[in-house]
């Protein structure tokens, strides 16, 4: 009897957290459930811990130094039987690649008593966690197809959830978990409803993340706080499923969370922990610590922001910034080793639930070539995208594509770049009009292509796309986002879906900067039914912008900024005027056929040939006035340009008024 009496104690001891944490690399399991004994649910939680550094101002608790009136090991008292009493004790081994299997039970006494210090009455106690098997696990790379590892139908659970956020109670664990299973049949059920609750009135403990000898990760202890770490979350969400009669496990490893450095490696012990949880005949993973909220890049404010991406995550998904350290844990085949979860690109949840699907490259350093590095995203439906190069977007050219995004980056400066990638919905009615960050590369830069230095005014994205096309400019002549051009003069063409007004300007940097009446002067527009043409001449060699907006014609409001390209010419020859100045009688669907320079050379003869309906006359004023006659829907004739300086066009609207407007200007070289 005293030989069976030290073999219980030592394996409860060997048990406990507290003390000595247990080895998930070990090869044998060895569970010992006492039906009558001092080890209760809550000494098994590790009592008062300190922390070591963490990806995520999350924390894995480490044991203190010195003794602890409250650590389980020094509370453990010897088991005990009497005449009155009866101890059972069951005992079970399993390799890791077996379900257990019992191996021996024996009985003393009398009967079997509940564990000590606690009420089981209404909770089916839960099966020890079975290490995970090959139908547990899931094929690596990603397959795209779920976020989840189950199906998951969110809308069916929402009465669920919003049952469990208003439970409150917390004067015990025991009561909580009874008050929120009242609602919930299914597993799935009773695992959303412990979930939800977590993540939405447990917040992350900033301050005893930095004061780390005070902090508690008991159950109980996170309960009565209502915050903790993530070691605190992952034993409270264990011990809940426990009492609910879900086998539930917590994890221990390495994440990529708050302070990760992207190219960084990880050494030493973990630094966060998480659960799996087993529903329907399969192991599942969540992180309800990232699933219930932020801290800001301080680390001393924690904001709740429910993240429903860490619920049941697909493993493939999970391994993108959780790497257990029992690759078993990862739950996929193949499994991935430390160096290359190092290596690997980070993709945050932003990434995945704005339907993301890949980006390349696929390592989160990049070397440029010729002073250029390029970047793409593929994405399941339109999404609109910015980056910052080191804050700013001067030094790229982002194009939009039907599904996802390309990115060719010029840094301007050698050495380190830090590269952003951001992203939102591209449905006007979404709410959240924010973008959110969904990449980060680190550009290292050996070379500087000074030619590739952009305007300011260059808007991102650059070029056409599935967003324009919303915008009414359907079919453009050139798909690319750059123009080149020797002799400095270039058209671009588009067919308009809509009955829309448009807008254009030009812009370039430096002394020959544009002003904004001049920018638009040298783009003429030329509407024929639903098609327009933009001819574009150059006043000078270099970078140009060309801006194009847009607004509705019944719309008396201002114009909105639709797209842009980038126009370059090398050719310093080069040196176009602007077109004439256009007033508001001429109309959207007139059109100069000739003279399309808005400079005249002086002492001339000009021939004149315009398109203009609706029109009773035409006049030239100059030093003197000259008429245009119609001939086959043009207006035609000839005008001098001695003795002047600038040259008017005017129209005669109705044959019974007798005042002209005004509706083009010509300028006169100087002599």
């Amino acid at each position: 009897m005293g030989n069976f009496h030290s073999f219980c104690i030592t394996w409860a001891r060997r048990l406990c957290p507290g003390c000595a944490s247990e080895d998930d690399n070990k090869a044998n399991d060895l569970t010992v459930h006492m039906e009558m004994g001092a080890v209760t649910e809550q000494d098994r939680q590790p009592s008062s811990t300190g922390s070591k550094g963490d990806g995520n101002g999350n924390s894995r608790a480490q044991p203190r130094q010195g003794t602890d009136l409250n650590d389980p090991c020094e509370q453990t008292p010897p088991i005990t039987s009497g005449p009155d009493k009866g101890t059972q004790v069951t005992v079970e081994i399993h390799h890791e690649d077996t379900s257990p299997q019992l191996i021996k039970r024996l009985s003393l006494g009398k009967g079997s008593q509940r564990l000590r210090g606690h009420d089981n009455k209404g909770f089916q106690k839960a099966e020890a966690p079975r290490p995970p098997g090959a139908k547990d696990l899931h094929a690596y790379p990603w397959d795209k197809s779920s976020l989840k590892s189950m199906p998951v139908d969110l809308q069916q659970l929402e009465k669920l959830d919003a049952y469990a956020l208003k439970v409150n109670v917390t004067n015990s664990v025991e009561e909580l978990v009874k008050a929120l299973l009242k609602r919930a049949r299914t597993d799935l059920e009773k695992v959303r409803a412990i979930w939800m609750w977590i993540c939405h009135h447990i917040e992350y403990d900033v301050v005893g993340y930095h004061n780390k000898s005070q902090l508690s990760s008991k159950p109980r202890d996170v309960l009565q706080m209502g915050k903790s770490i993530c070691e605190g979350y992952a034993e409270l969400f264990e011990h809940m499923c426990s009492l609910a009669g879900i086998q539930c496990k917590k994890l221990s490893g390495h994440a990529k969370g708050y302070g990760y450095k992207t190219g960084q490696t990880f050494t030493g012990d973990s630094d966060h922990a998480w659960n799996a949880v087993y529903l329907e005949g399969r192991w599942h993973l969540l992180d309800s610590t990232w699933g219930s909220g932020s801290v800001d890049d301080s680390f001393t404010k924690f904001t709740y922001r429910y993240n429903e991406f860490y619920f049941l995550t697909h493993p493939a998904l999970f391994i993108n910034n959780h790497f257990p350290d029992n690759s078993n844990w990862q739950l996929l085949k193949p499994t991935l080793t430390l160096k290359e979860f190092e290596n690997n690109m980070l993709h945050n949840s932003n990434f995945y639930t704005l339907g993301l699907l890949a980006a390349r490259p696929e390592t989160p350093i990049i070397q440029t070539v010729n002073g250029k590095a390029s970047v793409s995203v593929d994405c399941r439906s339109a999404t609109l995208f910015m980056f910052k190069l080191k804050g700013t977007d001067e030094h790229g050219l982002m194009t939009l594509k039907k599904h996802g995004m390309e990115l060719d980056i010029y840094p301007q400066k050698t050495g380190s770049h830090k590269l952003e990638i951001f992203a939102k919905p591209s449905k006007a009615e979404a709410s959240d009009d924010v973008y959110k960050c969904v990449l980060e590369y680190v550009v290292e830069c050996e070379s500087v292509d000074k030619a590739m230095r952009f305007p300011r005014d260059l808007h991102q994205p650059v070029g056409p796309s599935w967003f324009s096309e919303r915008q009414g400019f359907l079919r453009p002549s050139h798909s690319e986002p750059v123009l080149h051009t020797n002799d400095g003069r270039c058209s671009l063409t588009f067919t308009l879906s809509k009955d829309i007004s448009v807008l254009t300007s030009l812009h370039t940097d430096g002394s020959s900067s544009l002003a904004e009446d001049m920018g638009r002067r040298h783009v003429l527009q030329i509407h024929r039914r639903n098609q327009i043409e933009l001819k574009v001449h150059l006043p000078h060699a270099g970078n140009f912008v060309l801006k194009i907006y847009s607004k509705k014609k019944s719309d008396p409001g201002n114009y909105d900024y639709i797209f842009n390209y980038l126009i370059r010419c090398l050719n310093t020859e080069v040196k176009w005027p602007a077109f004439p100045q256009s007033y508001s009688k001429w109309l959207q669907d007139y059109e100069i056929v000739e003279p399309l320079s808005g400079l005249l050379p002086a002492n001339r003869n000009v021939q004149f040939k315009l398109k203009m309906h609706g029109i009773a006359k035409v006049l030239v004023q100059a030093e003197n006035t000259y008429p245009l006659t119609q001939n086959k829907g043009c207006w035609e004739g000839t005008c001098n340009t001695s003795g002047c300086r600038e040259v008017f066009v005017m129209v005669h609207e109705n044959a019974n008024h007798s005042f002209y407007s005004h509706v083009l200007k010509y300028e006169v070289e100087t002599q």
